[in-house]
């Protein structure tokens, strides 16, 4: 499973934000990722929370855990 950081840039309410996510380097669709977090201060701060989750990540499947989508995982 190849799987990709992305982090993006917006204003909210008058403050700059960043937003970064993981999901699947195949998918087109970016609506459904595997993990989020949003409202970071920084791009370092974005970068790093999704750099920390992704090795959680590859350890969990590296064990032999599927990943789960954000979808599936509120939806439990």
């Amino acid at each position: 499973m190849k799987l990709k950081v992305r982090v993006v840039h917006y204003s909210c309410h008058g403050m700059e934000c960043w937003y970064a996510d993981i999901d699947d380097a195949d998918d087109r669709q970016p609506d459904d990722p595997y993990w989020y977090v949003d409202g970071c201060r920084t791009h370092a701060d974005a970068l790093t929370a999704a750099c920390t989750e992704l090795a959680a990540l590859d350890q969990s499947i590296a064990a032999g855990a599927t990943p789960r989508r954000v979808s599936a995982t509120s939806a439990a």
